[in-house]
């Protein structure tokens, strides 16, 4: 951006659908775009999609899935945030904030009290300022065949309600991370 040039008002929009051309516009072509691939982990995709476009490049993204869990003794449901995505050019300008803040707007719509999502460790503080707060137990999710893994991201929460709060007790994702 030109020293003369205003900034560009970005606004969310909800997406039809989210592809692997999607996120190759936002990531560039990688085979490991979210540095995650050292987990070994299956991912299952996200349903509600959400975006930001800036001259008509999809610039940023984040998506969201209801997923079934058990907190301790209770069996619920959970929004799970993931695909949250800015591209390297753009960062630093508030766009993860309004994409993920878009999404959880979204999510309180949806149901579930809490929303959940999955972080490397050098982007805790990101979604810490955004709200989001660390869980201190080991979360559990299923992977193909059957077989639970022991997620080895930081497992993050956000409540989508005012008056809940997250339970205590061992986390098990009944579903694939998203």
């Amino acid at each position: 951006m030109s020293e003369n040039s205003s900034p560009v008002a970005l606004t969310v929009v909800g997406l039809a659908h989210y592809t692997r051309a999607d996120q190759e516009e936002i990531l560039g072509d990688s085979d490991d775009p979210f540095g995650v691939a050292w987990t070994g982990l299956t991912w299952l995709p996200k349903e509600d999609h959400f975006g930001i476009r800036h001259d008509g490049r999809l610039v940023a993204h984040a998506g969201l899935l209801r997923v079934p869990v058990a907190i301790g003794d209770t069996e619920t449901e959970v929004v799970g945030v993931g695909g949250v995505a800015v591209a390297p050019d753009m960062q630093g300008q508030g766009l993860a904030r309004l994409v993920v803040t878009a999404a959880l707007e979204h999510a309180r719509t949806m149901g579930p009290q809490h929303a959940l999502l999955f972080c490397l460790p050098p982007l805790m503080p990101l979604y810490q300022h955004l709200g989001w707060h660390p869980l201190d137990t080991d979360v559990l999710v299923e992977q193909p065949e059957g077989r639970l893994a022991t997620m080895p991201l930081r497992t993050m929460v956000t409540p989508l309600r005012d008056d809940v709060r997250w339970p205590s007790g061992p986390v098990r994702l009944f579903s694939l991370p998203m």
